[in-house]
């Protein structure tokens, strides 16, 4: 099962690592609906991993970022659901 939650783990980091790294390149928008999917998949990623590994403060960041990337997610769901006959 650890090895497991650090392929999780890993797989966040990569992918907010990448997210980020498209942003700053001015390769995708931080306002765009795949950058927030994005750091939410890598948000909840991390999460599970430090709360798997008692790293509480780090489990706490990523928890938050991951309700931020719900909320914002939630907005492009509801804003589309609002244009849609």
């Amino acid at each position: 099962m650890s090895t497991f939650i650090t392929v999780i783990g890993t797989l966040g980091a990569i992918a907010l690592l990448i997210a980020y790294g498209l942003v700053s390149t001015a390769k995708m928008t931080g306002d765009s609906l795949a950058y927030q999917a994005i750091n939410l998949g890598g948000a909840l990623a991390l999460a599970v991993n430090s709360g798997y590994h008692g790293a509480w403060p780090s489990a706490i960041l990523n928890i938050v970022w991951t309700a931020i990337g719900v909320f914002t997610v939630g907005r492009f769901v509801a804003r589309k659901a609002a244009r849609t006959p």
